[in-house]
C-alpha cells in the first residue's frame, strides 16, 4: 500500500468522523429546539358576576399576589354583554352575541340549546386545542342551561373536553347535580363534602396529579362565586363584618338622565335597602375567599410538579356587578362600567412579572388567545384578538396599534 493511499483513506476517515459529528449537533440543537418551544400548560379560572368598581379583587390577596405580582394585570378588560350566558358563549367562541346567538340565559335565547350544541359548541376555543393534542379537563358553571331536560340532559358532554365535571344549571354551592364525564352526581348541603368551590379545587388537584411534562394540558376551572346566593365557607362566614357597599358618585343617586329602566328605579333606596346592598357585599367578598384558596392549591401543585413555568393561568369573570349604583338593586346587565369591568391577570412563560396594561381587551379575546397559546392558528371567524402579543411585551411590533380605544369604551 502507498504511502498515498493510506493518507487518502486517513483523510476519509477523519472528514467521515466530523461528518458524524455535525450530523449529532445538528439533532442535538434541533432537540434543543423543539425544548424550548414545547408547547404551554393552560389554566383558566373563570369568577361569576366579580367586578372590579366595587373592589372585587380587593379580598383576593393570594390571587393578586401568585398571579398579578408574576405577570400582566389588565385593567382595561370588558365583556361585551355583561350577562352570564351571552358572556360565557363569547368567551367560549371569541364572539360576539350576535354572532354566537346566545342573547340570554333561556334555551328559547340559546343559552345551551340544540340549536347552540349544533352550531356554535362544535367551534369553541377547546375544539382546537385539542387538535394539538392537547389533554383538556373542565370543572364548574358552562352555561345556565347546561344539563337541562331540553338541553341534551347530564349525557351532553360538549365536545373537546376529555374530562368533564359540568355543573346544571346556574351558580349554586349546596344541592346541586353534576354530570360527571356525563353521568349524574348528586350533592347535598355538608361543607367537607359538597361545598362547590372547595369541590371544583379537588377536582382540579386530581386531574394534575396525572400531568406530566410530556403531554400539554388545559384546565378551566368556573366557580359559583362570587354569584348568588352568596353562600361562603363557615370558616369565612364573619369576615369583612364592618365593611359596606363602596359609595361610589352613582350610588343611591337617580338617574334621571338615564334610559327609562334606570328612570324607574325608587330613589333614594330605603334603609333597609341599604341595609341588604350592604350585606350582599360583604357576603359576595367572603365566597371570593375560597377562590383564593383554590388559586393558591392550583399553583403550588404546579409549583410541586414542577410545571409551574411552562403553565400559563389566565383568571377573569364573565361579567361585573352591581350594588346601588343609580339606585338599582344588585345585578349586572347593565352597560356601564360597574357592570362591564371584569378582572383579567395572566402569567406565564415569558410574560413580564409585575406589570400593568391599560390596552383595551375584551371577553372576545380570550378565546384566541387560548388557541394561539396552544400552536394553533387563530380561527378567522372570530371577531376577537388573541392578546399574546401583549403578554411578550419584548416581541411586539412598536408601530402596531393593538386596538382603537373608541370602539371599545
Amino acid at each position: 500500500m502507498t504511502y498515498n493511499t493510506v493518507f487518502l483513506r486517513e483523510q476519509w476517515r477523519s472528514a467521515d468522523k466530523m461528518y458524524r459529528l455535525a450530523i449529532l449537533l445538528f439533532l442535538v440543537s434541533i432537540c434543543y429546539c423543539f425544548a424550548d418551544k414545547a408547547q404551554p400548560n393552560i389554566v383558566f379560572i373563570l369568577t361569576d358576576d366579580q367586578d372590579v368598581v366595587l373592589g372585587g379583587m380587593t379580598p383576593m390577596t393570594k390571587t393578586k399576589k401568585l398571579l398579578g405580582d408574576a405577570g400582566i394585570t389588565f385593567t382595561n378588560m370588558f365583556t361585551t354583554s355583561p350577562l352570564c350566558c351571552p358572556s360565557r358563549s363569547s368567551i367560549l367562541t371569541g364572539n360576539y352575541v350576535h354572532n354566537h346567538g346566545a342573547v340570554n340565559n333561556s334555551i328559547d335565547g340559546n343559552c345551551s340549546s340544540p340549536d347552540w350544541q349544533s352550531g356554535a359548541e362544535k367551534k369553541t376555543f377547546i375544539t382546537y386545542i385539542k387538535q394539538m393534542g392537547y389533554s383538556t379537563f373542565f370543572a364548574g358553571k358552562y352555561l345556565n342551561q347546561y344539563g337541562d331536560k331540553n338541553a341534551g340532559g347530564v349525557e351532553h358532554v360538549p365536545p373537546g373536553w376529555d374530562s368533564w365535571v359540568g355543573l346544571v344549571h346556574n351558580s349554586v354551592y349546596y344541592n346541586y347535580i353534576l354530570s360527571i364525564n356525563g353521568t349524574a352526581e348528586k350533592h347535598g348541603d355538608d361543607y367537607k363534602t359538597d361545598y362547590l368551590t372547595d369541590l371544583l379545587g379537588r377536582h382540579a388537584q386530581d386531574f394534575l396529579g396525572y400531568q406530566n411534562e410530556q403531554t400539554p394540558f388545559f384546565m378551566m376551572i368556573s366557580t359559583p362565586a362570587c354569584h348568588a346566593p352568596f353562600d361562603s365557607a363557615p370558616q369565612y362566614v364573619k369576615q369583612f363584618a364592618n365593611k359596606q357597599a363602596p359609595r361610589t358618585p352613582s350610588f343611591n343617586q337617580h338617574g334621571s338622565d338615564k334610559h327609562w329602566l334606570i328612570r324607574s328605579m325608587k330613589s333614594p333606596m330605603l334603609n333597609v335597602s341599604i341595609e341588604n346592598t350592604d350585606d350582599i357585599f360583604r357576603k359576595r367578598w367572603r365566597t371570593l375567599l375560597s377562590v383564593d384558596d383554590l388559586v393558591e392549591g392550583v399553583v403550588n401543585t404546579l409549583q410541586d410538579k414542577k410545571l409551574l413555568d411552562n403553565t400559563y393561568i389566565v383568571f377573569s369573570s364573565d361579567n361585573g356587578y352591581h350594588l346601588g349604583q343609580f339606585s338599582m338593586p344588585r345585578d349586572k346587565r347593565q352597560l356601564y362600567e360597574f357592570d362591564i369591568r371584569v378582572p383579567l391577570i395572566i402569567r406565564g412563560p415569558g410574560v413580564p412579572a409585575g406589570k400593568t396594561s391599560e390596552e383595551p381587551v375584551l371577553n372576545i379575546d380570550l378565546a384566541p388567545t387560548f388557541v394561539e397559546m396552544s400552536g394553533h392558528e387563530v380561527p378567522s371567524n372570530v371577531d376577537g384578538r388573541s392578546l399574546v402579543t401583549l403578554l411578550h411585551p419584548d416581541k411586539q411590533v412598536k408601530s402596531e396599534k393593538w386596538r382603537d380605544r373608541k370602539s371599545v369604551v
